[in-house]
């Protein structure tokens, strides 16, 4: 039996699709001129939908909770009218973006500078990991926007490095994860430090309770832009589950490497951390080039071994869920779950590092009989059941 099925139907991007339908350029959404001729430079013509109902209402000032899921243009949805806003302004610091990891900092400066070339707008990122000296240097020295992770920003904060007596803008983004990952006693801490006359943007792939209340407690009269239903998979990426005895996963995984192309591009993810390394040992005994990214690792590595995926170097990157957000890698191919999440929304954070930008992808997930009853709870909660491929000798009872 193939070990990866045709898709069946339209074979049109997700974009394609919707070029069709929608003629809304950002020249629509109430943009300057310079902001539009930076978006052209970077290649963005047409926005997101997530970006369609967002960047007019964040330009008006609104307090906003924008819902979507992962690689529908969040972070775009909020840079863009931050740099609109902040143009030409003093140079001081007026926009804090908080995220839930160093990969997210990473990802929204980079954004911002996209975005904003040419303003003058200074961004940095602050998160743990790395020294100090260099942030704090740019702390004192003042910047526009401040991307930071919460336990980082308190220790600036302690040392009085930065101050947010000017701030206009405050984002929370990830905000679901923030709180998965404990931050709620930091972020309580950061906001009341900074004056209720803001602008508060909120933006999560999932609206748990957690979430609400913090909205609740922080945001004035919101406006909710949901694009697609809560805890929805991406409808660009394909699902497919493969039972196997959780002791031939690794033998599995090798297998369906032989299959894929060579120019696939691979995203593993496991439980743990010795998983991780363990995986990587194994396909590198069978000349496969795989890194492995988790929190064990210091920072200089996890940006080696996301450079040399990045660029091919390197076919597979076996991670944990550290990567399971914040990762903004074009062109990954599949996200393979060599170990079934333990959270169904972990399962649409995972599978949503494939299929972004409108680009299809395949999501495999390797299901031992102890799991089963994890991948019912995860069709129940993306509202689609997921086809089984049986490959010969990997299936139960092999």
């Amino acid at each position: 039996m193939s070990t990866r099925p045709a898709l069946e139907g339209d074979a049109r991007t997700l974009a394609e699709q919707e070029a069709a339908t929608s003629d809304i350029t950002f020249a629509d959404l109430g943009l300057s001129e310079r902001m539009l001729a930076s978006l052209k430079r970077a290649g963005y013509l047409r926005p997101t939908p997530i970006q369609q109902q967002a960047v007019p209402l964040a330009l008006k000032g609104r307090d906003l909770m924008g819902l979507a899921q992962t690689g529908t243009g969040k972070t775009a949805a909020f840079t863009i009218p931050i740099i609109e806003r902040l143009m030409g302004g003093p140079q001081r610091t007026r926009a804090l973006v908080l995220t839930p990891t160093r990969e997210l900092c990473q990802q929204v400066e980079a954004s911002v500078r996209k975005y904003g070339e040419g303003t003058g707008l200074e961004v940095i990122s602050v998160y743990g990991g790395v020294g100090y000296d260099q942030q704090t240097e740019a702390l004192r020295n003042g910047v526009d926007i401040v991307v930071a992770t919460p336990g980082r920003l308190i220790d600036h904060l302690e040392k009085q490095n930065v101050v947010f007596d000017d701030l206009e803008v405050l984002v929370l983004d990830e905000a679901d994860r923030m709180l998965d990952m404990g931050f709620a006693p930091q972020i309580n801490r950061i906001v009341a430090q900074i004056h209720a006359y803001r602008q508060t943007l909120l933006f999560s792939a999932t609206m748990p309770p957690e979430v609400e209340a913090l909205a609740r407690k922080y945001l004035r009269k919101p406006t909710v832009v949901q694009v697609g239903r809560r805890s929805q998979a991406a409808n660009t990426v394909r699902h497919f589950v493969y039972p196997v005895p959780g002791h031939r996963k690794t033998a599995l995984l090798t297998h369906l490497l032989k299959e894929l192309g060579d120019d696939d591009s691979i995203l593993v993810f496991t439980r743990t951390k010795h998983g991780a390394d363990r995986v990587v040992r194994h396909l590198e005994e069978h000349h496969v080039k795989a890194d492995a990214l988790h929190a064990d690792k210091s920072q200089s590595q996890r940006e080696q071994a996301l450079a040399r995926f990045k660029d091919g170097k390197t076919r597979v990157l076996v991670a944990t869920d550290i990567a399971q957000r914040g990762l903004d890698i074009s062109g990954i191919t599949h996200v393979i779950n060599y170990d079934v999440p333990q959270q169904a929304e972990d399962y649409v954070h995972r599978i949503g590092r494939t299929g972004r930008a409108a680009k299809e992808g395949d999501a495999f997930t390797f299901m031992s009989t102890e799991e089963i009853g994890m991948v019912r709870t995860i069709e129940r909660v993306i509202g689609q059941e997921i086809p089984r491929i049986s490959v010969q000798g990997f299936d139960f009872g092999t």
